[in-house]
């Protein structure tokens, strides 16, 4: 979503996989869980792409944004029965570039080092954790 010039939001809601093998369950296994993710963005060199007449469109540009990631225990698709998850919440500061390849395609890389909490007390562990969380990611997208 366009909030001004040169910010966007973007936000998702879908899913994360795991795989595992007999770590903490018998047998190989799956799972999906749900995700939800805001994700301000700030294109910072749109106007100097403009003035080199390279593409802007599409936000076609550099960026810095604020990822913020939440994992709800609502519900797990798994080949194993009875599969809970932790819910976690992180806040990762991310350096990315994006651009377009040909009229509707485009490419996308981001790399962030940030913090995730892990709200472990509601899944009946003593402690609730934090940790350091890293965002990196390589997208190929479509647009109409």
């Amino acid at each position: 979503m366009k909030l001004s010039n040169s910010i966007a939001l973007r936000s998702e809601i879908g899913f994360n996989s795991g795989i595992w093998g007999e770590d903490f369950y018998d047998g190989t296994g799956f799972l999906l869980t749900l995700v939800l993710t805001m994700e301000p963005r700030f294109y910072y060199n749109l106007n100097k792409r403009a003035k080199k007449s390279h593409r802007i469109d599409g936000n076609s540009g550099n960026f810095i944004s604020l990822k913020t990631s939440y994992h709800p225990d609502w519900f797990v698709i798994s080949n194993t029965e009875n599969i809970r998850i932790v819910s976690d919440i992180s806040i990762i500061p991310t350096w990315g570039i994006r651009r377009n390849i040909g009229k509707h395609f485009n490419h996308e890389t981001g790399l962030g080092i940030g913090y995730r909490y892990t709200f472990a007390k509601q899944a009946g562990f003593l402690e609730d954790e934090s940790e350091i969380d890293v965002n990196l990611h390589l997208r190929i997208g479509y647009r109409i």
